[in-house]
């Protein structure tokens, strides 16, 4: 029987199935893993264009208030206004280098009388209490501030919280607890400097590190996964197509050569046995 006619078999051909089914999946995780690594590029290119980029005013860099462009992502931006800290909230479970912790989301009441949320930076839990021992307080009075523009993050369902503290970033929740002014829900700033600048504040964020992360090895291990499930198929049809051929002429089937134990392999097991 030729190795054609033995691979048509049905029993090879549901193994063919397997193992073509099981190489779709891999293509599948690998392009997957692909379109990460090509997220994470523009990520990491759009950090890049904007960190450093030159201050504007918030009209420009968020001309529509309810939808942030993501190309403007980390856009410095210059707002004029006044801290309303009794509005001040918490976002909990909000870690930092192992550490857990909090962030400081202060509103900002601006001149025309919108309100902007900043993020003021990272505070660690409190050694006493599930909230930091003490929150630095933001500048009184009329203040200047950079901020750098984030999205909201979505609303999480069922994530509770105490009073003055939330469980995600989510803009509308916070527009609904502001009382002062009309929030702007398209974005909210992570605070780089404040004028006057007070005498402590809370951790402020850091430059992103440009990590593109494992994807791409992710991507070429699942090609290569699915290339061997083919190279085992085929190993295994010519074995099976071999062992035929042989027992149809009579030779004998050619076993592995086994290797002799050597001494110490003698000796360990004596004193396995033992």
């Amino acid at each position: 029987m030729s190795i054609l006619r033995l691979a048509l078999q049905r029993r090879w051909l549901g193994w063919l199935g397997l193992t073509t089914l099981f190489a779709v999946v891999c293509v599948g995780l690998a392009q997957w893993q692909w379109q990460r690594r090509l997220e994470t590029v523009a990520e990491i290119r759009v950090v890049a264009e904007n960190w450093d980029a030159a201050a504007v005013a918030l009209d420009e860099a968020l001309p529509d208030e309810t939808a942030l462009d993501p190309a403007r992502e980390w856009q410095p931006v210059v707002l004029e206004g006044e801290y309303l800290v009794d509005e001040q909230l918490l976002a909990r479970a909000r870690p930092l280098n192992g550490r857990p912790g909090f962030e400081v989301l202060t509103p900002l009441l601006l001149d025309d009388g919108r309100v902007f949320v900043v993020d003021r930076g990272w505070l660690p839990v409190g050694s006493a209490q599930d909230s930091p021992d003490v929150v630095p307080a933001p500048p009184s009075g009329r203040v200047e501030v950079l901020v750098r523009l984030k999205p909201g993050e979505p609303e999480l369902r069922g994530r509770g919280a105490p009073e003055g503290q939330i469980a995600t970033i989510h803009l509308p929740d916070i527009a609904e607890r502001v009382e002062a002014g009309d929030v702007v829900t398209g974005a909210y700033g992570l605070l780089d400097s404040e004028s006057p600048a007070p005498d402590t504040r809370p951790v402020a964020a850091t430059r992103p590190v440009p990590d593109e992360g494992p994807h791409l090895s992710y991507t070429f291990q699942w090609y290569v996964f699915a290339l061997m499930g083919f190279i085992g198929y085929g190993w295994a049809l010519r074995k099976e197509h071999r062992r035929m051929l042989a027992e149809a002429s009579g030779e004998p089937v050619a076993q592995p050569v086994r290797r002799r134990p050597s001494d110490a392999d003698e000796e360990d097991a004596l004193l396995d046995a033992r």
